[in-house]
């Protein structure tokens, strides 16, 4: 089965903003590190772990979401993502590895996911000594060996001198992928404590699980807990818990502006068929290989509209002897035909619009490495207009039939690298512009009327 979802691809959340902050953590791109490391001991066989999660990794290889290890790598527990999308981990000292039964699937790259795990090793039942909850359901655990955690095991999470790693591990000789790519929210560790999803988050009134508000006054976080809301961009690894247990090391690590209250889109990395196509830095920069034609599949937006007005950049960072093109199409089309042929509306970087592979409009200006594309859709009135560092690039395309569409990117000849902002992006940005709402950050402003991709504009727009 599939696990319950926060947040997928089109759902919107009615309730106001909840979570102000996120992590961007993209270690498999950026060697990034978000550690804390304990300076004291606290209860040695219980805690309760609690963080929101946009895995963007799919098809790829272990996710450490929780990981406790001695600076020797000799003790270690950790709790991964698998390769296969499940839920699997390891304990050290006294050994013990475990994975789900239940074939739950955290394989949406759009989702926000609820992850809890409650360790108890003092529990007189060895199954439930670990449970691990995936937005408020029990995953089914098999353990390798003794039927569960160790009675009376140290934990090591809350062990003086062991770090806290979230989306890596300082181990080597280890059997899970130590890095991958995604983003964090509302991370917290209640040392000592044993508590329930249902501490942590709530359904709305619509039945989809959200975080709970006021957290930092009614949990209690024991001596090495802490709670990381990312709500500081100049202060990312701040603990709001009260202990002050902020985090050792932020390296590379960032404020996103997409939580588990406001999904912006990104790249959906499960569509592609090919190892031509290939996504990093949270699924918004695509790579591809080939030559002698435009790159059969393409990336598409986790998020496609049929109304409303959307504005969407895109970063040239492709070679010069290259090309990429940016567009719309239809979610009818194949995602294993050329975007060329099926993209409704596109511009290329050699300086041309096209519609369905015909020119539309030629001889305009090329895009140069490092330059700005732009789209502005108005999905009401069926048109598209392009930019180009911020400038109107040609004449808007006209008599765009109603239907619904995907944002998409392809490139040509020898591949190329394209990188997409819907709103919260992983280039950077040197002027920042939000669209009128307050959403996004955009490197040029945001036409009047049109708005950034993600869940909260599509309760408002979509």
């Amino acid at each position: 089965m599939s696990a319950p979802l926060i947040l997928p691809a089109n759902t919107v959340v009615a309730d106001d903003l909840r979570v102000q902050g996120a992590l961007n953590n993209m270690s498999s791109s950026s060697s990034a590190r978000f550690f804390r490391t304990n300076g004291s001991s606290g209860n040695s066989t219980k805690a309760t772990l609690s963080a929101w999660v946009k895995y963007s990794a799919v098809n790829s290889s272990s996710a450490p979401i929780f990981a406790a290890p001695d600076a020797a790598g000799n003790d270690r527990f950790y709790i991964n993502i698998t390769g296969s999308q499940e839920i699997g981990g390891t304990h050290r000292n006294p050994d013990c590895d475990f994975s789900s039964t239940d074939d739950v699937k955290l394989n949406d790259p759009a989702a926000w996911y609820h992850i809890v795990a409650v360790i108890n090793t003092d529990e007189s039942t060895a199954a439930d000594r670990l449970k691990v909850f995936v937005n408020n359901e029990r995953i089914t655990l098999t353990f390798a060996t003794g039927g569960g955690l160790g009675s009376g095991a140290n934990i090591h999470f809350n062990t003086s001198g062991y770090k806290n790693f979230f989306g890596y591990i300082d181990i080597t000789n280890d059997g899970v992928g130590n890095e991958t790519d995604l983003y964090y929210s509302e991370i917290i560790k209640c040392d000592g404590q044993v508590l329930a999803p249902t501490d942590f988050a709530e359904y709305d009134s619509d039945g989809v699980w959200v975080p709970k508000t006021g957290l930092a006054d009614s949990l209690t976080f024991g001596t090495t807990g802490y709670y990381y809301d990312f709500s500081d961009s100049s202060d990312i690894g701040n603990d709001v818990s009260g202990n002050n247990n902020d985090a050792s090391s932020t390296t590379n690590c960032s404020q996103s502006l997409d939580t588990p209250s406001n999904s912006f889109a990104v790249f959906n990395s499960v569509l592609p068929e090919s190892s031509s196509v290939t996504f990093a830095k949270g699924n918004l920069k695509m790579t591809t290989t080939g030559s002698g034609s435009w790159t059969t599949h393409y990336g598409a937006s986790t998020i496609a509209v049929s109304s409303g007005k959307w504005y969407v950049e895109s970063k040239v960072t492709t070679t010069t002897t290259s090309q990429a093109i940016l567009g719309i199409v239809s979610t009818s089309q194949a995602i294993n035909s050329s975007l060329k042929d099926v993209g409704r509306a596109t511009v290329e970087t050699s300086g041309r619009i096209t519609v369905f592979g015909s020119n539309a409009q030629t001889g305009l200006t090329a895009f140069s490495n490092g330059d700005i594309a732009a789209i502005a859709f108005d999905a009401d009135n069926g048109t598209a207009q392009f930019y180009r560092n911020g400038s109107t690039y040609g004449s808007a395309v006209t008599s765009i039939p109603s239907d619904e569409y995907y944002f998409a990117t392809t490139t040509f000849d020898v591949g190329g690298v394209v990188e997409f902002n819907f709103g919260n992006p992983q280039f950077s940005i040197t002027s920042g512009n939000s669209d009128e709402e307050g959403f996004g950050n955009f490197e040029y402003a945001v036409p009047s009327g049109y708005f950034a991709l993600c869940t909260q504009n599509l309760a408002e727009y979509g």
